[in-house]
């Protein structure tokens, strides 16, 4: 089937001190977060100088993929476009309208299922197509990748090159962490279809996890949670990194290697959560720590989003590593299935 372009399709983030509390403000809206947890978690950006590295990885990403697009034959031109911060992905699909581009695949920047990891990026895309009308391009996002086999090899492989960064004498003993972001028990309840509840957000992470490990040759590890954002009073998915890390520390663990399974870059929730609040508990506990790279600035990581392409633009087969079945594929923001990913009931 033909198409005209790729859209990559991101979270987004502030690129200065004066962006930081409007793009949390975009994030948040809706959800009667407190204004001093907004204040708490500005901080964490103005600690980098107001600036996510989001949106420059994106673009780092996405011109290994263009890269990668013509070295393969494909060609079709790559555009860019956010949930919550420019480019919005609304002002990217009229762009694309605009250059004559009528239908376009989607790679959404995260590798799970679940309401905030797909449900809500096929909800932009109805957004952007509500507000561009008639002269839309039709959009298809790309399945989820979480099993696919470069994905797993390319953080099998930074796992193998962060335990390497280890002290030799406690190398061999090091514990290997992985984590993913939080999110409502409620809302990991309902990241699948009834019918196939065995594709809820925590077990595709924890599959991934497992191919991970196994690719590593590991067979004991942990899958853990970070950057929980919600309520006391409302369940989320736990434990978190750092009650993990004091956890291990009275087990007497002398070393860990944190391997941050859930993402695809390295935004602002790795560096903060992981490089500097897990790393400084570690530290406090006298463990050595050692943190994975993210894959997408990966040769590899490009090539599987031109595989993921050709799955549509000439029907090769879809690799993958787990026995879950394949998810994700939507066209105009359909849901993928019937009550698949759906928000969360409200607490």
């Amino acid at each position: 089937m033909s198409y005209d372009a790729l859209l990559w399709l991101s979270f987004g983030g502030p690129e200065g001190p004066d962006d930081v509390m409007p793009f949390l403000e975009n994030v948040t809206r809706g959800r009667a977060v407190p204004r001093e947890r907004l204040e708490e978690v500005a901080e964490h950006y103005h600690h980098f100088g107001g600036v996510s590295p989001i949106n420059e990885l994106n673009r780092k990403a996405i011109a290994g993929v263009e890269a990668e697009l013509r070295a393969q034959g494909v060609g079709i031109p790559v555009y860019f476009g956010n949930r919550n911060w420019e480019p919005y992905v609304t002002d990217t699909v009229g762009r694309m309208a605009a250059d004559g581009v009528r239908r376009a695949l989607v790679l959404a920047t995260s590798a799970y299922g679940g309401y905030s990891a797909c449900r809500q990026y096929d909800e932009d895309i109805v957004r952007a197509l509500d507000a561009v009308g008639h002269d839309a391009p039709e959009l298809t996002k790309l399945r989820q990748f979480f099993d696919h086999p470069l994905f797993v090899e390319c953080f099998a492989d930074a796992v193998n090159v962060a335990r390497m960064q280890l002290p030799e004498k406690v190398r061999g003993t090091a514990r290997l962490v992985f984590t993913a972001h939080s999110v409502p028990e409620t809302a990991d309840r309902a990241s699948g279809p009834p019918a196939e509840g065995g594709r809820r957000y925590s077990r595709q992470v924890a599959e991934a996890a497992r191919l991970v490990a196994a690719e590593c040759g590991i067979d004991g590890y942990d899958v853990v949670w970070q950057s929980r954002s919600g309520p006391e009073h409302v369940p989320w998915l736990e434990p978190d990194i750092v009650d993990h890390i004091d956890m291990l520390a009275e087990k007497g663990t002398q070393a860990v290697v944190v391997c941050p399974i859930g993402f695809v870059s390295d935004h602002l929730e790795v560096i903060w959560d992981l490089d500097n609040e897990a790393a400084e508990r570690a530290a406090e506990h006298g463990i050595a720590f050692a943190r994975a790279l993210t894959p997408g600035g990966d040769a590899r990581f490009a090539r599987m989003v031109v595989e993921l392409v050709r799955e549509h633009t000439e029907g090769a087969p879809a690799r993958k590593l787990s026995t879950m079945a394949l998810a994700g594929c939507t066209v105009n923001g359909a849901p993928c299935a019937e009550r698949c990913c759906e928000p969360a009931p409200a607490r």
